[in-house]
C-alpha cells in the first residue's frame, strides 16, 4: 500500500502542468497577456509634487499608449531586482495632460487618499508570475508601482 501511494505521489507531480504560455523579453517590466501575445506596459518615473493637502505622484501625458479591453487584466512578470509581491496597483486621475495619484496627509481626509488596488499574484514558475486585477477597473489610466519606487508601469483600461 506504501508503495503505491508513493507511487501515486510521483505520478502526480510528474503529471503538473508546467506553465508554457508566452514569456517576457525584458525582466522586471511587466506585460500586459491579451491571449498568447504579451505587450510591455508603459514605463515611467512618477514626479513627486508636495502640495498644501498631501502629495502627488505625477506621469508625463494624458493617456498611455498600452490599452486593454478587459476589466480585470492580466499582467506576465519575470522578477529579477523588484519581487511581484511589491507591485501595488493604483488608480490615476487624468488632469490636463499629466496622470496622477494624490495623497493626503491630513489623517481626516485620508479615507479620500488613493488606495492600492486588489491584485492576486500567482507563481507560474521560479522568477515568473501572474498577476491579476482581483477586482473591476473601470475604464481609466491605472499604474503599477514597485513599493517605495516612483517607477511606475502604466496601463489605460477602456
Amino acid at each position: 500500500m506504501r508503495v503505491f501511494l508513493i507511487a501515486m505521489i510521483c505520478l502526480g507531480a510528474a503529471w503538473a502542468q508546467k506553465y508554457d504560455g508566452p514569456k517576457p523579453e525584458k525582466p522586471d517590466l511587466p506585460y500586459l497577456r491579451h491571449a498568447t501575445q504579451l505587450i510591455p506596459l508603459e514605463v515611467s518615473e512618477a514626479k513627486e509634487e508636495k502640495r498644501k493637502e498631501g502629495t502627488a505622484y505625477v506621469s508625463a501625458g494624458a493617456a498611455s499608449p498600452v490599452r486593454t479591453p478587459m476589466a480585470e487584466p492580466i499582467f506576465v512578470f519575470e522578477s529579477k531586482s523588484i519581487p511581484a509581491e511589491k507591485l501595488t496597483l493604483y488608480k490615476l486621475e487624468v488632469k490636463g495632460n499629466t496622470r496622477e495619484v494624490f495623497f493626503f496627509d491630513n489623517p481626516k481626509k485620508r479615507k479620500d487618499s488613493a488606495r492600492p488596488l486588489r491584485l492576486m499574484v500567482t507563481r507560474l514558475a521560479p522568477g515568473l508570475s501572474k498577476l491579476e486585477a482581483n477586482e473591476t477597473l473601470f475604464p481609466g489610466e491605472y499604474a503599477l508601482t514597485p513599493e517605495g519606487s516612483n517607477q511606475v508601469f502604466l496601463f489605460q483600461v477602456f
